[in-house]
Parts: structure tokens; C-alpha cells; sequence
């Protein structure tokens, strides 16, 4: 039980799944910590588990994409939060396509965007990403349902604790 348990208890955020490629790895993670932080200039920051392969291959990546699911896609979800890519090729079971620094960007996520690393940050067992946005995915006609924290709550994390 943590301190913030009684506050972070009542989100319901948004799920992303976040990729990355350095050299001839790909990785990528179902994210629960992200956020948009900066107007201007516009800037994203996503927080990746130090525990997480997609953390490793993120620590010597140039950029990182960063998607989200409609709803009906909870099992892309659950592929990307649920199994290591220790173990699995993730990428081997979905459609995607190399995007800017070779970045792996999902096919059938509901929208997208590719993010230049600017910075890193250490907040103890997750390091945050902060990205600047350099493509992004044509807009999704009109507000499709997320997939979001309750949708996923059941999920154990396919890295070790």
C-alpha cells in the first residue's frame, strides 16, 4: 500500500502501448503513466518500469511511439502488457511498420505519434521519457471509447516484479 493509493484508486487513465527500436531490437509495453505536459512547445512524457524489456531497448532509442486503443482492442492490450518480450515477439502477432529511428508504430492502434527522445528522468522504479512529437497518425473520426486503466485492471504485467 503506497501513500497515493487513496488519490491514484479513483483514475481511470488512458492505457498506451509505447515501442521502441535501437539497432535489431524492437520492444514495446502497455504504459499507464503518460501524459501530454507542454502547449509550447508541444511535448509528451511517457514513464517506462526499469523491470520493463521495452526500458532497455528504450534507454538507446532516438524515439519512441506511442499509441492508443480503441476499446475493441483490449487484447492488443493485453498482449503488450501481459507478455515479455523476453519471452515473445510481440511483433511477430500484429501489424506495424517502421517509423521515425525505425520506431515500430502499430498498424491498427487508433492513434499514434512518434516522439524524439529529448530528456530522461530518473523517478526511482520507472524512468520518464520526455518526447518531442516529430509524426503523428491522421485523427480518429470522432472520440472512439480508450482503452483505460479499468479495462485492464485485472492484468498481471508480463516482467517480473
Amino acid at each position: 500500500m503506497s501513500e497515493l493509493d487513496a488519490f491514484s484508486d479513483q483514475l481511470d487513465c488512458p492505457m498506451y502501448v509505447v515501442t521502441a527500436a535501437a539497432g535489431d531490437e524492437r520492444a514495446g509495453c502497455l504504459v499507464g503513466f503518460a501524459s501530454q505536459c507542454s502547449i509550447r512547445p508541444p511535448r509528451f512524457a511517457v514513464w517506462l518500469s526499469t523491470a520493463n524489456r521495452t526500458y532497455r531497448v528504450a534507454r538507446h532509442a532516438t524515439h519512441l511511439g506511442v499509441h492508443l486503443l480503441h476499446r475493441e482492442q483490449a487484447a492488443l492490450a493485453r498482449l503488450f502488457g501481459g507478455e515479455t518480450g523476453d519471452e515473445t515477439d510481440k511483433f511477430r502477432q500484429v501489424a506495424w511498420e517502421p517509423r521515425h529511428g525505425g520506431v515500430p508504430v502499430l498498424s491498427d492502434a487508433c492513434v499514434w505519434f512518434v516522439g524524439r527522445v529529448h530528456s530522461r528522468a530518473d523517478g526511482g522504479d520507472h524512468v520518464g521519457f520526455l518526447l518531442d512529437p516529430v509524426e503523428t497518425s491522421p485523427p480518429a473520426p470522432g472520440r472512439p471509447p480508450l482503452v483505460v486503466l479499468s479495462d485492464v485492471a485485472d492484468l498481471s504485467p508480463g516482467h517480473p516484479a
